[in-house]
């Protein structure tokens, strides 16, 4: 099928969070999956019975029997935390092709109370297992980081330019009434709070905490047909890719080809260049991705993002609005965060964020998968084309 083809031909009707985030010790992670999507589908007003394709990151069979679901589509697409940015993309195909007719794309994590969560243990057998695990990283905080010290050597990205990325996104979620951390920050804040994995900082690095969402697909035109209580956002251009399961052997430290590929692809598919881009969320685990995002997807040129960012470019009134509603760092973050970026681009799209930005008609949701394993990219908009 060619790209043009799946361009347009799908939308997002029912987009919701789960009814609280943050930490959930009385819902189990199936629970967490429920109840998002119980209220994706309130929100555009369908019932199980119209749903018949169902996607997440976790066990789809699992959650389509929770439901009550009868599906003929499925898909269990598992590759971190930008699963959900290609549930979207896999689900705008096949209901393109006449796959199914109605998706359902869940999440639901218990990353801070571990309620019905699976263990935290390795494989020894596996790659990271034999070759990365051996020499002593404890988990993402010390192996995510690791290139940004390349980084920092090779384009001078100072402490301060990375630290002022948490500010940012900091003001953001100020005006977030369901942001976890809503206290103004400074740089010297960022930089006096206690180094987890250097050069990162505690206010570099995300959330943990427990949540979910949900999103319902269908087709663009089954879309005009349905009575919304708020309008449809379209899928316009989709990408995807992936590098290594192991962040010690990306072929560049300070550069991510899996951004470069997938937000390439998005890019071409919509027919856009960044300039066009009204409204801006790169999956923010730890302070330094929002810097290669910027760049890999062609925002800035290398080694300027940290200053782009520095002098106020992605923070409220910049020109390029970016994480909107206080990113991993401030607003929530369950262990796979994409699905709460595309969330953010359909609130800003519909007009309904905490901190709407004016005149959104275009929007980027760009995730990560892994430590830069893998990337999925989608273009939004509120305009069919």
């Amino acid at each position: 099928m060619s790209p043009t083809s799946v361009k347009s031909a799908v939308a997002i009707v029912g987009a919701a969070e789960t009814t609280e985030l943050g930490v959930i010790p009385n819902l189990s992670e199936i629970q967490l999956h429920a109840d998002a999507a119980r209220n994706a589908m309130a929100d555009c007003g369908v019932g199980v019975a119209d749903i018949d394709g169902v996607a997440c990151a976790a066990n789809p069979v699992g959650v389509a029997h929770y439901l009550g679901i009868t599906p003929t589509y499925l898909d269990g697409t598992s590759v971190g935390g930008c699963s959900f940015m290609l549930h979207v993309r896999h689900a705008a195909a096949a209901l393109a092709s006449g796959m199914c007719e109605m998706v359902l794309v869940t999440h639901g994590q218990s990353g801070r109370s571990r309620v019905g969560a699976g263990g935290r243990g390795g494989d020894g057998a596996s790659l990271q297992g034999q070759f990365e695990a051996p020499y002593g990283p404890t988990g993402p905080p010390t192996m995510f980081p690791m290139g940004v010290l390349r980084y920092m050597k090779e384009f001078g990205l100072t402490h301060e330019q990375l630290a002022s990325v948490a500010v940012v996104q900091r003001q953001w979620a100020m005006s977030n009434p369901r942001a976890m951390m809503r206290d103004p920050i400074t740089v010297d804040d960022v930089l006096s709070s206690r180094v987890i994995a250097y050069p990162i900082h505690l206010l570099e690095c995300c959330l943990v905490t427990d949540g979910g969402g949900a999103l319902v697909l269908t087709t663009a035109e089954r879309a005009a047909d349905m009575d919304l209580a708020r309008p449809p956002v379209y899928i316009v251009g989709t990408g995807e890719s992936s590098e290594t399961p192991m962040v010690s052997q990306m072929e560049d430290f300070t550069t991510s080809r899996a951004f470069r590929v997938s937000g390439a692809k998005a890019f071409a598919e919509a027919g856009i260049t960044p300039a066009d881009v009204d409204h801006l969320m790169i999956y923010d685990a730890f302070a330094h991705l929002p810097i290669y995002g910027l760049e890999d997807l062609g925002f800035v040129g290398r080694g300027e993002a940290g200053s782009f960012v520095e002098e106020g470019n992605t923070a409220p009134g910049g020109k390029l609005p970016l994480n909107t509603n206080g990113g991993g760092l401030s607003y929530t973050h369950t262990g796979m965060y994409g699905m709460f970026a595309i969330q953010e681009s359909v609130r800003q799209l519909r007009g309904v964020a905490p901190a709407q930005v004016k005149g959104v008609e275009l929007s980027v949701a760009h995730g990560v998968g892994g430590m830069f394993a893998a990337s999925g990219t989608l273009v939004l908009s509120n305009r069919r084309p």
